[in-house]
């Protein structure tokens, strides 16, 4: 075990050693793995801010739960039990019929309410579920309706449908474009390795006249594919922080006129590690392939 790391970091070394010692082929290749992995993180990053903007904007859905004009105190006591007993339920609350009709008389309504002789309207719950998910909407609204004194069941979910669509698009367009440019930046890594091995060809000869193992001659190319693609990952995360930086004052002025507050978000600690990690693996993969193609005839 001891060997294997001592193995590992010396091929570390080398891998380090060969990157600092072509500072601008380094750049340029941390560069073009950066700048090609920002624009699918880009994207990623801002359909989820732009999810959230229009959550800020539209408010958060809810399901409105009308009783039949006859629901008595008792009706209403036994269905917010059942409302208690909601897993999926976030909060509700209780909108009486009197409040309803006050409500309505706030937004301008008062003159058409004053003709009427009795309050037209029934007592009511308001429901915020924990996620919005379309289909959860529909199963809670399913089963509801079929609670006793409950007349009609109202979801305000037609725009979280729809923006699920859309940001459903945009993610599979996304995730088409990463594997797109995933693949373009295999096959970068792919032809610097391969730079690499023709360089080193009498070295390579050499250490194995000495006895060096093909496992021994392949861990520096690996790691070397690794690193160059880190360095890359660590591009792409400052590309996106400087994106962020530059579009957050026109976000915000956007949100201003819809009467929201609402700030650009970078990407989670989570999802900068699998920004990393996935460069550093497409890195390795591209070496792995050169050198198993070209060390042979090395």
């Amino acid at each position: 075990m001891i060997n294997w790391f001592y193995l590992h970091l010396r091929a570390i070394r080398h891998a380090l050693h060969r990157l600092v010692s072509q500072p601008v082929g380094t750049l340029l290749s941390a560069l073009v793995v950066g700048i090609a992995l920002s624009l699918p993180g880009g994207g990623y990053l801002l359909l989820d801010n732009l999810g959230s903007l229009a959550r800020g904007v539209s408010g958060t859905p809810e399901i409105s739960l009308f009783l039949d004009m006859n629901a008595g105190a008792a009706e209403v006591a036994a269905i917010e039990q059942r409302l208690k007993g909601e897993s999926e339920l976030a909060s509700y609350r209780f909108v009486p019929r009197d409040e309803g009709l006050r409500q309505l008389e706030a937004a301008g309504l008062g003159d058409v309410l004053g003709g009427l002789k009795a309050n037209p309207l029934p007592d009511a719950f308001v429901l915020a579920p924990r996620r919005e998910d379309p289909a959860l909407f529909e199963r809670m609204a399913e089963r509801m309706r079929a609670w006793p004194k409950v007349a009609h069941v109202q979801l305000d979910s037609a725009w979280v449908e729809r923006l699920h669509a859309l940001l459903g698009l945009g993610r599979s367009a996304v995730l088409m474009l990463a594997g797109l440019l995933g693949f373009a930046l295999v096959v970068v890594t792919f032809n610097t390795i391969r730079l690499q091995i023709l360089t080193q060809r009498q070295e390579i000869a050499v250490s194995r006249l000495l006895g060096a193992t093909d496992p021994f001659i392949r861990r520096p190319f690996y790691w070397f594919g690794g690193l160059q693609g880190a360095l890359g990952g660590l591009v792409a995360l400052g590309t996106m922080a400087l994106g962020i930086e530059a579009l957050a004052a026109p976000v915000a002025r956007l949100a201003e006129t819809y009467g929201a507050v609402f700030a650009l978000s970078g990407p989670e600690p989570e999802a900068s590690l699998a920004i990393v990690a996935f460069a550093a693996f497409l890195g390795w993969l591209g070496a792995a392939i050169s050198v198993r193609r070209h060390l042979a005839g090395a």
